[in-house]
């Protein structure tokens, strides 16, 4: 609801001194490149849990079976999407580091 084109926007506006912080994107590469990805980056610790302070990324495809949840086990998620949770760090530190990362 960020976005002025979206149907709820003015009613987020009312509610919402901000917006989310998250994303997800589906990785275009093969799961390999997405490991490599992953690995390459510096500032986004790869991680489930949400709601700190340090920016996280997250591919539940990647994750042991006990770090995901019943309903995302029975989803169907795409093998290559990924999650991320925007921290304090700066934004264009973050916007580098994945830059960076990226094959």
């Amino acid at each position: 609801p960020g976005l002025e084109s979206h149907p709820q926007h003015d009613l987020a506006s009312e509610q919402m001194s901000g917006y989310s912080g998250m994303l997800s994107f589906e990785f275009d590469g093969t799961p390999l490149e997405l490991e490599a990805f992953i690995e390459g980056l510096d500032l986004f610790t790869p991680g489930a849990s949400l709601g700190g302070v340090e920016s996280l990324i997250e591919v539940p495809s990647l994750m042991t079976p006990d770090e995901v949840s019943h309903g995302e086990a029975t989803a169907e998620i795409p093998e290559t999407l990924v999650r991320v949770s925007v921290g304090l760090e700066d934004p264009d530190d973050l916007c580098e580091d994945l830059r960076t990362a990226l094959p």
